[in-house]
């Protein structure tokens, strides 16, 4: 199941980002705040 992450955005104008390291494997839980 897909799961949207929302980034902070580092500037006005940045529209995109790069996740450069997972820490959760497939299957563990992802709770609000774990970021």
């Amino acid at each position: 199941m897909a799961t949207v992450i929302t980034m902070p955005r580092l500037s006005d104008t940045m529209t995109e980002g790069t996740v450069a390291t997972w820490l959760k494997k497939v299957g563990d839980k992802i709770s609000e705040g774990d970021i």
